[in-house]
């Protein structure tokens, strides 16, 4: 039996990426989730927002829930990963009841 919980997670991509349009990204996101053993249950785009605050030299980000079954442990996997990656400028977890 496996110890897979729900979560969802919100990631805040950075708009002014170089050479990729928000959909690839979107997209790209959700394949290094699977890469880490998330199981995908709906990405739901939320859009551009305006920080109340800016944040690393940016004023918007867009913002993306991703849903998602993996194990505890994949979740600092994914976090891990996405640290690296250049257009992820925030991501926060939470466990979904």
């Amino acid at each position: 039996m496996s110890s897979s919980r729900k979560y969802e997670g919100l990631v805040i991509l950075n708009p002014k990426t170089e050479g990729a349009s928000i959909d690839e990204l979107v997209k790209s996101v959700g394949k290094e989730l699977e890469a880490e053993g998330a199981k995908l249950d709906q990405v739901q785009e939320i859009g551009r927002r305006k920080f109340s605050y800016t944040s690393r030299h940016l004023e918007s980000g867009h913002y993306v829930n991703y849903f998602f079954k993996a194990e505890p442990d994949a979740i600092d996997r994914i976090k891990a990963k996405l640290k690296l990656n250049i257009n992820v400028h925030l991501q926060h977890y939470q466990r979904v009841a």
